[in-house]
């Protein structure tokens, strides 16, 4: 699907010929594993239109409207880094390992879709929305028993600089040596026996450079440092040594330590995340963050500030791996940091902060570079008096328009620099031409069409009916057909479903009304009727920890993705509502709702009393969101890298455009560059994002991103500015992609010796000297290990019978288009203690770490992930504050059924209620709330949820996990 405006980028913007691919940034550079493409690009399954269907039209006039769309539902949070003190003045953090120096440690194991009339189980009724208004109404027939309905209606000067020279920082830890207990054989419950865990104290040091040390050893292709001598090393390959393997869900434990027990390592010592962000929130919270300089590491996401766009886009928008890259291929294939940029082009801009500035330069349209396409930015230079300007990405020389040209101040500045939003500003729109809109044709507004399954266990649950007076709140003026649908189907006993022909149907509503729109979609149950995109129940257990468990992630049947392909063509969004009570194939049905940009919402086992506020929540909160339909992103370059990999809800047809039918505020695309050449240091790295869109009123806009990022050959100055919430981010999203062509032992192994070679590189080429037994990590990524276990721990990396497999593809779909702050929280929750509460001051608690030692009997506690929350009570909670919370006497007359707080008028209800909706106000989805009594069968699943401790599924402890993660530094530094 091209637009006019989007033209071929010269070759050193183009990635490689692969749709979405996975890079080769995991494994060793000469590593034979690779991460193949999804799908087939070249399947062509064209839908055809749909025989058989009776259509009878009735048009009856409607303006009723929607309710306001206001900009967005909830606060995207903010950013992350934290700087340190000088390097002269910094007390470095070491670990001191169980090993003595020269020891390796113990060695691990290696581990035609054809379109079919609607059945009598689907209604779909259909709505848009203009300027909140429906104009006119029209109910259509499909089939027999099928109910269609269907309305139509019609500031300041950004500076850029040269590489940052921010005070490198790290930590050192020390593992006291020391003999350890054998543990058993074949322990596969986690990554380090428990009975082998050192003790830990914390002592001084200082980076930089000082005498040779015989166990740090020269990478390849790096310059010798100050006090090093050059050394030959097998960096970068798989080690000869021990090396971790993941047989069943995670490592293995070593086989053989021999001597007494060690004293157990104390939590407190090692880094905590809690602390990383508490201190970010003390040092930068409430304070205003301005853009203006170039490769700046913005506030944690936790930290709440104020953000002033000056020339560079807010971190709001744009966050990224680091904000230093390496000069070289040859640095970036030797540090092994992933040198990527998550972009969530409609993030949410709260109230206090200034939105973007529209552009209109009328039938000009944008201006834009002659050779590389790029549009007007604060990146472009102006010369010759203000007649020409050099492009900021390519060099090119431009001639400016007539209309365009203003003068130049002393400093060779326009004089209308701050009254251009496009020369001014990171961020900004533009209003798009004829030339940038299908046919050349002015976009119609876009539609939303809901579509209901109406088979009999939904009509006798009463989730249709649920629905049907939902709709009515939202749409005043349907006729009387809402109240007509659950009685129409009351006595159906129609249990079989289908499902692909339920989108073909919408998706050729959109297309025959020429505009583009979202379905929604509620549906229940495996589509087993005779229809294209029948499936069958695959969920075999036996295919675990197998070269075949892969499958199970991949779609059932090839029909689903040219549906898909067929939807973004035609700027089809689809929404999921799921339902289920038993296995439906998330993988098959959700595949659509991936590509098309849409949303995958997921209620088990539905109760109609219980469930109904959380999907009624979601459901106005998706109608309400801020949307952009019918979109195109491209990612621009300055010379010397390219964007070459993407991970989102999105599909792409070529190896440039990002297509999405729709893309809202919570939708974010991961962005994976790769050098071309060498990076000047004084021009650094520049990213421009643009965003083709249709707005809800049905103008054609362009939303445009810029961000610059410094260059440098040291690596010091790369490791500083990491940033590792977007690592992660990075790290989740090309492993969930990857499982669907790699073994997850593969998967899990590769994210374990990424780490360790970051680390190691670090310490090799940027930490001061030290022995063997020091796990030295830089200030920006200290916490890098402790997420690191928590995404090898996520149910999509643990292949274990209990954990179903729809929760794991239903998992792996939603955190493919999370932005930074929703899978910060998704993979560490957030644990608020609420038993000590300041009830007279506004501020939410202060969270502590996720584990159970933080945990008391007295104590209660609010945990969250983003998709689920918990309040856990001690059995000594205190009487008042459970009078205060459940109006009732004393901790055996809570009941845990209820999944909302009542409101009672009392300082605790109000202050705890309080803090649970500004929770929820952050995050895309409704959370919904679990009581949790402590001793009761429920804990079992919030335990699951500490993920600081060792897991019931196998999943090792942060503390086993960083012991395991220095002995492969080890491995690889000797």
């Amino acid at each position: 699907m091209s637009q006019q405006g989007y033209v071929t980028a010269p070759p050193y913007s183009q990635s490689q010929p692969r749709v979405g691919g996975f890079s080769a940034g995991f494994g060793p550079p000469n590593s034979s594993l690779h991460y193949g493409h999804y799908g087939d690009p070249n399947s062509s399954h064209a839908a055809a239109p749909q025989p058989g269907m009776s259509k009878s039209t009735v048009t009856l006039g409607s303006s009723a409207p929607l309710g306001p769309l206001p900009p967005g539902t909830h606060q995207v949070s903010q950013n992350n880094f934290q700087s340190g003190p000088s390097a002269a003045g910094q007390q470095p953090h070491r670990f001191q390992s169980p090993l003595p120096p020269n020891n390796t440690g113990p060695s691990y194991p290696p581990g035609s879709h054809q379109s079919q009339p609607a059945s009598p189980n689907t209604v779909s009724t259909s709505c848009t929305t203009l300027a909140n208004q429906l104009n006119s109404m029209q109910i259509n027939s499909y089939g027999p028993g099928a109910i269609q309905s269907s309305h139509t209606s019609s500031g300041h000067p950004a500076s850029f600089q040269g590489p940052q020279q921010l005070p490198l920082t790290q930590h050192q830890m020390t593992l006291q040596p020391g003999p350890q207990i054998p543990p058993p054989a074949n322990n596969f419950s986690g990554l380090c026996a428990q009975s082998s865990l050192p003790s830990m104290s914390r002592q001084d040091g200082m980076p930089g450079s000082g005498l040779p040390n015989p166990n740090l050893q020269q990478l390849p292709g790096q310059t010798p440092g100050p006090g090093y001598h050059p050394q030959q090393a097998n960096y970068g390959l798989q080690m000869a040594g021990s090396q971790l393997s993941y047989p069943g869900a995670f490592p293995g434990g070593p086989a053989q330590l021999s001597g007494p027990p060690q004293k157990k390592l104390d939590p407190d010592s090692i880094p905590s995340p809690i602390q990383v962000i508490e201190n970010d929130k003390a040092s930068r919270g409430g304070q205003m963050y301005a853009t203006n300089t170039r490769g700046q590491v913005p506030p944690l996401v936790t930290t709440d500030c104020l953000i002033q766009d000056q020339g560079h886009a807010s971190p709001r928008y744009i966050r990224c791996t680091t904000y230093c890259f390496p000069s070289s291929s040859d640095m970036a294939k030797q540090a092994r940091i992933p040198l990527a940029a998550v972009i969530q082009p409609f993030a949410i801009v709260p109230q206090n902060e200034t939105p973007l500035y529209v552009v209109n330069h009328g039938e000009t349209g944008p201006i834009r570079c002659n050779r590389c396409k790029a549009y007007m930015c604060p990146f472009m230079q102006f010369i010759e008096g203000g007649r020409r300007y050099q492009c900021g990405f390519c060099n090119c020389i431009n001639e400016v328009p007539p209309f365009f040209f203003q003068h130049l101040d002393h400093i060779g500045r326009r004089v209308d620099h701050y009254e251009r939003p496009e020369l001014s500003l990171g961020s900004y729109e533009y209003v798009a031409t004829l030339d940038y809109c299908r046919n050349n044709k002015p976009p119609n507004p876009p539609a939303y069409i809901f579509m209901i399954d109406v088979s009999y266990r939904n009509i006798n649950s009463g989730l249709v009916k649920l629905i049907c007076d939902e709709l009515k709140t939202l749409l005043d003026k349907l006729p009387s057909l809402l109240d007509q649908i659950p009685e129409m189907f009351a006595d159906t006993n129609e249990s079989e479903t289908i499902f692909a022909p339920v989108i073909q149907a919408g998706m050729e509503a959109l297309k025959a009304a020429e505009c583009a729109g979202k379905l929604f979609i509620f549906h229940s149950s495996l589509p087993t009727a005779e229809a294209p995109g029948k499936l069958r129940n695959r969920d075999d257990k036996k295919l675990l920890s197998t070269d075949k468990e892969k499958t199970l992630f991949q779609p059932q049947v090839n029909s689903y993705e040219s549906l898909a392909r067929d939807c973004v063509a035609n700027g089809c969004c689809v929404n999921l509502f799921l339902f289920p009570n038993q296995y439906v194939d998330i993988a098959s049905l959700g595949l659509v709702t991936m590509y098309t940009g849409g949303t995958l919402y997921k209620y088990n086992n539905f109760q109609l009393n219980s469930d109904s506020p959380q999907f009624l929540t979601d459901l106005r909160r998706d109608i309400e969101k801020k949307t952009g339909f019918d979109a195109i992103m491209r990612v621009r370059t300055s010379t010397g890298f390219r964007a070459t990999d993407f991970f989102g809800a999105m599909y792409m047809n070529n190896t440039t455009d990002v297509e999405m039918a729709a893309v809202d505020c919570d939708k974010a695309v991961t962005v994976e560059f790769k050098h071309d050449d060498k990076l000047n240091e004084d021009s650094g790295a520049l990213i421009q994002c643009a965003v083709l869109y249709t707005s809800v009123s049905g103008q054609r806009r362009l939303r445009i991103h810029n961000i610059g990022l410094n260059c440098s050959t040291q690596l010091a100055d790369v490791y500083k500015t990491c940033e590792t919430d977007a690592l992660i981010n990075f790290f989740a999203k090309s492993a969930f992609k990857a499982i669907l062509s790699q073994p997850l032992k593969v998967v899990r192994e590769i994210l374990v010796s990424q780490t360790a070679h970051m680390l190691a590189c670090y310490r090799k080429n940027c930490a001061s000297p030290s022995t063997a037994s020091q796990l030295i990590l830089p200030d920006a990524m200290k916490v890098l290990p402790v997420y690191m276990n928590c995404l090898l721990k996520s149910t999509v990396l643990t292949g274990r019978p209990e954990i179903p497999t729809d929760e794991r593809a239903y998992h792996r779909q939603l955190v493919m288009s999370m932005g930074v702050a929703d899978t910060q929280l998704f993979f560490y929750p957030q644990l608020l203690p609420i038993h000590n509460l300041d009830l007279k001051s506004d501020t939410v608690p202060a969270a502590v770490r996720c584990s159970e030692e933080r945990l008391s009997e007295g104590g209660a506690f609010i945990l969250a992930n983003g998709l689920s929350m918990f309040l856990w009570l001690g059995v000594s909670t205190p009487p008042e504050l459970i009078q205060g919370l459940f109006n009732v006497p004393s901790f055996a007359h809570i009941s845990t059924e209820a999944t909302l707080l009542p409101d009672l008028a009392n300082p605790y209800s109000k202050k705890i209620k309080s803090i649970v909706e500004h929770i929820q106000n952050q995050k895309p989805y409704t959370m919904k709330l679990m009581i949790v009594k402590q001793r009761e069968q429920p804990e079992m699943l919030f335990r699951q949820f500490l993920v600081e401790d060792k897991s019931i599924h196998g999943g090792a402890s942060y503390v086993d996990f960083l012991c395991c993660v220095h002995k492969e530094i080890c491995q690889l530094l000797n």
